[in-house]
């Protein structure tokens, strides 16, 4: 009896030993497949100033967006995703980042660069080993705002002449053209596993298409930007599925923020924290994932750390959004993402009251100096202020609000936004894009202070809207009527004098232009992009002493202003300082070594001052920079015929006449 029980337990051992022997080898089995299979591409499409409500798969019913509703047919759809900010680079920030703007001092499209010290998606990928590029469609997301970091290849340069309106349409690529360098890149350079990001401008204001769009679309152009935009994403996906890279990777598709459209009075978007501006769509498609739409909310800070989750990639302990990786396999119970907003571009630019957001619980608080609470469940437009007559939850949802900016503002600043100047070039980009590019006042500024409340002023800030769109098409009138308009309804607004100085000068009413941007310096005297602009006035009525007095004051305000460098140096010519010249041109290449005025100017000074091999090196520099210029190939010919370079002259002489 006593053996039988120890034969059927031996058994049994054995039995146990040899299952745990075949879960063993199961489990390398599959870290072994699963250490063989290469990493999931990862591709990030941003469809600029796009709204959920917009999209077919959303609802929309007078939009073809067959691409997009593909995509969400066999992804995951977020019914529910709102942005942070409702302004392009900070907004896209927060998706390459995946915190908010609190963290990363990204709180507006000018003026800051992103800390190499935070990490972002791009950075972690290239760590991982992924190629990286990114194909950019606006200026708004230039370089210098530091969202390149990461990337091998940033496709994001926009060259522009701060005074020549013909060249404002070189601030926003059309969407084919950007897909084309996204599909050139993907053909020629990016090995997998690679991450691409594709941004696309077409809906943004003043939504300008190609046929067939623009006739399809006549009446509602904002659904034709985002009908081409649908266009482009179908060539992406076509490429990958006809190279076999479709199932083997991560896609997501989302937006930076929406557009206005008239709701709340406002037109386009940065101005008011309404779902409006901030509902967006996401979409997601991973290998393994099945369809379905999520209907629990989502923050566009939670795309960086839901890649990163499917990735198997540790999230740094700087992100602040969540993975949504849970909701995206069908589970539940996880914490709920923090749907914070803000816009402080009503007070950088225009020295009104920032405001700032929280929804949750089917309740949206925005803290203003006359607070708004709205059930979102039975009044998801927002139509109904109800912190007047609900005190209670009102103050709760501001004191969450507040918990909720303490939690997410570091201690220590220094992996903050670094602070840039904004040259003369990228405030003409940014306003050529419909962007106020000066700055009133600073985020710390806000704090004990009783300011405009937005739902006031919204009216002044539609007419400088306007007026910037009539200025950037060479409207110049129209656009001054409308700042006139507008500035009896603000008579201290700082921005709508320096748009009305600007205007005063392109239609070469210089002396009008000055006094407008000395009431520019009343109001700032610390404002170098004015002080800047005066010179220009001043050397166009040829008063060249105070025009050489504003240029100084304008560096010594902005030593980085290159543009100030050299119109300093234009008027120590005009003065008879030729070796005063010299040496600010030589500055202002120092500063931009691409810059051409500049380096014509360095050249020509060169050859008067017979230093011949200072000229060849100039212009030399010169028309590698502008091979097309026939003045910069004839001067560079005029420096080889004095260094006695016969034929290299001929061969310039040639290539100016062909030009």
């Amino acid at each position: 009896m006593n053996r039988a029980r120890f034969d059927v337990q031996a058994r049994r051992a054995r039995c146990g030993a040899i299952i745990a022997l075949l879960a063993l080898l199961a489990f390398w089995s599959r870290l072994s497949a699963a250490q063989a299979a290469p990493a999931p591409n990862v591709i990030l499409v941003t469809l600029d100033t796009v709204r959920a409500d917009h999209i077919g798969c959303y609802g929309d019913r007078n939009v073809s967006t067959p691409n997009i509703d593909g995509l969400a047919r066999v992804g995951v759809r977020f019914s529910h995703a709102y942005s942070a900010v409702p302004i392009t680079l900070p907004s896209h920030t927060c998706i390459m980042t995946g915190s908010y703007p609190m963290a990363t001092g990204m709180h507006d499209f000018s003026g800051n660069s992103l800390s190499p010290k935070i990490p972002t998606l791009a950075t972690i990928l290239r760590n991982h080993g992924y190629a990286t590029g990114a194909f950019i469609a606006a200026a708004v997301l230039d370089p210098r705002f530091g969202l390149n970091q990461g990337f091998d290849v940033y496709q994001g340069h926009f060259k522009f002449s701060r005074l020549n309106q013909a060249n404002l349409d070189q601030m926003a690529r059309p969407g084919n053209e950007v897909m084309d360098g996204a599909l050139a890149w993907l053909r020629s350079s990016a090995h997998p596993p690679f991450f691409i990001w594709v941004h696309l401008y077409d809906a943004h204001y003043p939504y300008k298409v190609p046929e067939p769009f623009e006739s399809e679309y006549r009446t509602h152009p904002y659904d034709g930007g985002i009908a081409f935009d649908d266009a482009q994403v179908g060539r992406l996906l076509d490429y990958l599925r006809k190279h076999g890279l479709f199932d083997h990777s991560i896609i997501a598709i989302t937006a930076d923020h929406g557009e206005g459209l008239g709701q709340h009075g406002e037109a386009t978007h940065g101005f008011f924290i309404y779902n409006s501006t901030l509902h967006v769509p996401l979409i997601i498609a991973a290998p393994g994932l099945k369809p379905r739409v999520v209907r629990q909310s989502a923050s566009l800070v939670d795309v960086m750390p839901t890649i990163l989750q499917i990735l198997h990639i540790t999230i740094p302990p700087t992100v602040q959004g969540r993975s949504l990786y849970g909701e995206m396999l069908g589970k539940s119970g996880g914490p709920p993402s923090v749907i914070y907003s803000e816009t402080y571009l009503p007070l950088l630019h225009f020295g009104w009251s920032e405001l700032r957001g929280l929804q949750e619980n089917g309740w949206k608080y925005i803290d203003a100096p006359r607070p708004e609470l709205y059930d979102i469940r039975t009044d998801p437009g927002e139509t109904k202020n109800l912190a007047p007559t609900h005190r209670a939850m009102a103050d709760t949802m501001r004191h969450r609000l507040y918990d909720v900016i303490r939690r997410f503002t570091p201690a220590s600043h220094n992996a903050m936004a670094q602070k840039t100047m904004m040259d003369p070039e990228m405030a003409a980009r940014l306003r050529s894009l419909g962007y106020v590019a000066i700055s009133v006042g600073t985020v710390g500024e806000a704090n004990g202070k009783s300011l405009a409340d937005p739902k006031d002023r919204i009216q002044v800030y539609d007419l400088v809207d306007a007026a910037m769109t009539e200025g950037q098409h060479g409207h110049y009138q129209e656009s001054l009527a409308k700042l006139s308009r507008a500035v009896t309804m603000a008579p201290h607004c700082l921005p709508i004098h320096y748009l009305k100085a600007l205007d005063e000068y392109h239609v070469g009413n210089y002396e009008e232009s000055l006094a407008e941007f000395q009431e520019v310096l009343k109001l700032d005297p610390t404002d170098a992009l004015a002080t800047y602009y005066m010179g220009l006035a001043e050397v166009e009525l040829h008063n060249y002493d105070a025009a050489g007095q504003a240029f100084t004051r304008a560096l010594k305000l902005d030593p980085t202003n290159y543009f100030a460098d050299y119109n300093l140096g234009v008027v120590k010519i005009k003065q008879n300082d030729v070796n005063g010249a010299v040496e600010l041109f030589q500055q202002a290449v120092k500063l931009n070594p691409d810059y051409a005025d500049a380096l014509e100017a360095l050249g020509e000074l060169d050859l008067y001052l017979k230093r011949i091999p200072e000229a060849i090196q100039a212009l030399e520099h010169l028309v590698a920079v502008e091979p097309n210029s026939p003045k910069a190939h004839f001067e560079l010919g005029r420096a080889y015929q004095a260094a006695g370079r016969t034929a290299d002259a001929e061969r310039q002489f040639a290539l100016a006449r062909q030009r």
